[in-house]
């Protein structure tokens, strides 16, 4: 994997691409300089949690020949005071329409959150990751 930050805007706020192009934008927090040109690295972090997790969990669930009418993830994040604010607990809220079951749901989540999500896995030695499922 390669990827190129640069620079752009402000003190601080910058943009990375990976191979294919694709783009992210970073800035800091604004009581040290940030313009709100992008999102803030810890909020990458935690929203990198999610989607690993979603990728995960809609795979599973496509085997499973479920496929959610709409997918998304709430997340709730807390850092801890010190320094580093590393996150103290991250949970994830999915919302999914579906006709599926509670317990299938569940199941998906639980394998990518145990097993499978690499960003989990990273985040678990210093974070508590927890999850509740709102179907609609």
């Amino acid at each position: 994997m390669e990827l190129l930050l640069r620079r752009l805007s402000g003190e601080y706020g910058f943009e990375v691409a990976n191979q294919t192009g694709q783009q992210i934008r970073f800035d800091a927090a604004e009581e040290i300089g940030g313009l709100g040109y992008g999102v803030r690295p810890m909020e990458a972090l935690a929203s990198s949690l999610a989607a690993c997790a979603s990728i995960d969990v809609l795979l599973i669930l496509k085997k499973q020949k479920v496929i959610p009418e709409n997918f998304e993830v709430k997340i709730d994040a807390i850092r801890k005071e010190e320094i580093p604010g590393v996150f103290k607990s991250i949970h994830l809220d999915f919302l999914v329409q579906t006709n599926a079951s509670l317990e299938r749901i569940q199941k998906a989540v639980n394998l990518s959150l145990d097993k499978y999500c690499s960003v989990a896995k990273i985040l678990n030695p210093t974070c508590e990751i927890t999850s509740s499922i709102t179907l609609f």
